[in-house]
């Protein structure tokens, strides 16, 4: 299927600021970062395991292992023979998040070109990416999720389960996200909200499976 989401986005229309450094989400509003970094689908990739694998041997190498205690591959990039958006989503669990420890990921991380997005950051967890400049359209993007281990939100991880077990479901989902990319191209909240009613009937029927299991085994 044709990634009817896809554009090319004109140079000139990306602050200059953002092109030879890590892009400061912050001072962005969410119709800039629709506008610049728009949504695109694009057909499952192979390589993206690959990828994954290299950003975490990155990742561990400048967290260090006693910080970084478990690097993963999650979203719709994870799910072999799903198309995406060409965004490797990764989380990374640590013992806690005090303030301390968020400077040391912050400054290492930025060593390998990684963004801080304050504004989605809460005591909990912090959010990076790599990939958004003036050559996005043709970038791999990866986006690191820093979560205080024990608190990783294990619906990310039912739903993945879920979409490599069944390929049906994981057919229905990459239909709705072209036709999701193509009403809420350049509005990336919209496509993510109206992915939720979906993407949480899935997550709990994995539950349910879960629940299943347990009981049969």
């Amino acid at each position: 299927m044709a990634a009817s989401g896809e554009s090319v986005v004109k140079k000139k229309n990306v602050p200059k600021k953002m092109k030879k450094e890590a892009v400061n989400f912050d001072n962005l509003t969410a119709e800039q970062v629709g506008k610049f970094f728009p949504i695109r689908i694009v057909p499952y990739n192979p390589d993206w395991k690959i990828l994954f694998e290299q950003e975490k041997e990155l990742i561990k190498r400048a967290l260090g292992e006693d910080v970084a205690l478990n690097v993963e591959h999650f979203g719709s990039t994870s799910v072999e023979g799903l198309d995406s958006k060409p965004t490797i989503d990764i989380i990374v669990e640590v013992s806690n998040l005090i303030d301390e420890l968020k400077q040391h990921i912050t400054q290492e991380l930025g060593t390998i070109g990684y963004g801080n997005m304050h504004n989605a950051e809460t005591e909990n967890k912090m959010t990076f990416g790599k990939g958004y400049d003036e050559n996005y359209i043709f970038n791999q993007s990866y986006h690191i999720h820093i979560r205080e281990k024990g608190n990783t939100p294990q619906e990310e991880i039912y739903f993945r389960d879920y979409l490599r077990q069944d390929s049906n479901v994981r057919d229905k989902y990459a239909e709705l996200k072209y036709s999701l990319a193509e009403k809420h191209q350049f509005n990336r909240e919209d496509y993510t909200h109206a992915k939720t009613e979906f993407i949480m009937r899935i997550i709990e029927l994995q539950r349910e499976n879960m629940i299943a299991d347990e009981k049969n085994g």
